[in-house]
């Protein structure tokens, strides 16, 4: 029997529905994109889309045509593709479904085949196929799995990122020669990805274009920052479910005007809330921190059962620690070297030590009462210093904790009553410490 959804009583951004335009209008885009003559590359990890953008070459990132699926409830026929291919259900479901569902594309160029009225089977294939991910060992041979999946005909190029440990005592968060050692070496190879492009296409890359995009990925990351920091205000006029809807035009859509006049409005929107004292709990008492990646399936459900506790999930790692994160070291004119700088602070290519900082940071400035750990069963990058992070954020702040698990894009590794048990005691556990009960 199924568990009911809880009930609506969460206030929701207006400007939320700008965005979901915006992704429908890309995805339509992409499944037409052959029909156009253009070009389409797979690609999965950081955002290298500003240098297809700049070649009008059309694109399909792997996580988030994964998180598609699972938003829609459509991802079951890409896992069961992926498993009878052979794929383990513990192998990371971005990949696994990604994996699946170049098994549905391939099958549809089969004439015959049932796979054309199947979202999952409609990403046309791929002309090329970059990777550029950081730390995630699946991440970096997803690629080579997807060549071998289109009988090692379709031209890869991989990107190495390279972890950032931070070992040097006066190492700090961008700094150090570690750092800047890293930015060097990403940088050549995003200049050698160019060159790569430029062979697939026989064309010479153009410059001025990527110039152009990203003017509009530094003001688009700038106007986000804005809105994400009035998000301290009492009560917080948006969370972090919503920030997660908006990943998708810092992550994967097209850069231009319209993704800038976005953030314009949003922040317009939650300036405006901040100024009238409107929440998006109507009545916060508890102010959390997600740790993880969210279940994209259950994104809603998720911001709906906190609200009914009267819980905010103001900020989380996924979405405050990544997607153009310092747009200020951005220089349009000659912007690889930024790109890189961006690149490399994700929240996974982080030591410890430098991610313990950044969320105790993030929780004294959004005055965060307790954490919520998501350990996603098939992210190892990102649960594996779930609990060192937990441990030391809570010993310094005093912040109460709950651990819970399910997954990014699997349904069958979530359970709610495991989920409503821990979070009720970590509440309580808020109370008790604020002496009601």
């Amino acid at each position: 029997m199924a568990t009911q959804a809880p009930p609506v009583t969460s206030n929701r951004l207006k400007t939320t529905g700008l965005n979901n335009k915006m992704v429908t209008a890309y995805w339509d885009d992409l499944f037409t994109a052959k029909d156009r003559g253009q070009q389409v590359c797979w690609f999965e990890g950081v955002a290298i889309n500003p240098l297809l953008q700049a070649m009008d070459i059309s694109w399909c990132h792997g996580e988030a045509w994964s998180a598609l699926l699972a938003a829609k409830k459509e991802e079951q026929a890409s896992l069961d593709a992926a498993e009878e291919r052979g794929y383990m259900r513990e192998l990371c479901s971005y990949a696994r479904t990604h994996l699946g569902s170049g098994v549905l594309t391939k099958n549809n160029q089969i004439p015959g085949t049932p796979n054309h009225e199947m979202l999952a089977g409609r990403a046309p294939p791929p002309d090329m196929i970059i990777s550029a991910y950081p730390y995630c060992s699946t991440g970096q041979q997803w690629d080579e799995m997807l060549y071998r999946l289109f009988g090692k005909k379709v031209p890869v190029f991989n990107i190495t990122l390279p972890y950032i440990w931070g070992n040097g005592k006066s190492h700090e968060y961008m700094q150090g020669e570690d750092f800047e050692d890293a930015v060097k070496f990403l940088t050549r190879q995003l200049r050698e990805c160019v060159t790569f492009i430029e062979q697939v296409t026989g064309k010479p890359f153009d410059w001025d274009r990527l110039s152009e995009i990203m003017s509009y990925v530094k003001k688009a990351g700038e106007l986000r920052l804005d809105a994400m920091h009035m998000c301290n205000a009492r009560p917080a006029p948006a969370t972090f479910f919503e920030w997660s809807i908006s990943i998708a035009p810092v992550n994967f859509l097209p850069y231009g005007p319209e993704v800038v006049d976005y953030f314009e409005k949003l922040k317009a929107e939650i300036s405006d809330r901040v100024a009238n004292g409107i929440g998006s709990v109507p009545k916060e008492r508890y102010r959390l921190f997600w740790d993880g990646i969210m279940n994209w399936g259950k994104l809603g459900w998720m911001a709906e059962k906190f609200a009914a506790y009267d819980a905010c999930m103001v900020a989380g790692r996924y979405t405050h620690m990544g997607f153009w994160q310092e747009p200020q070291v951005i220089d349009v004119d000659d912007p690889l070297e930024g790109m890189a700088r961006n690149y490399l602070v994700c929240p996974i290519n982080h030591s410890a030590p430098y991610m313990i900082d950044k969320i105790t940071d993030l929780c004294e400035f959004y005055e965060i009462d307790g954490l919520v750990m998501h350990g996603a069963r098939t992210c190892r990058a990102f649960s594996n210093p779930q609990y060192l992070i937990a441990q030391q954020v809570s010993k310094r702040l005093g912040v109460k904790v709950s651990m819970i698990e399910g997954d990014m894009i699997d349904p069958s590794f979530y359970k709610d009553e495991l989920v409503n048990s821990r979070v009720e005691a970590m509440l309580e556990a808020i109370d008790a410490k604020r002496g009601m009960i």
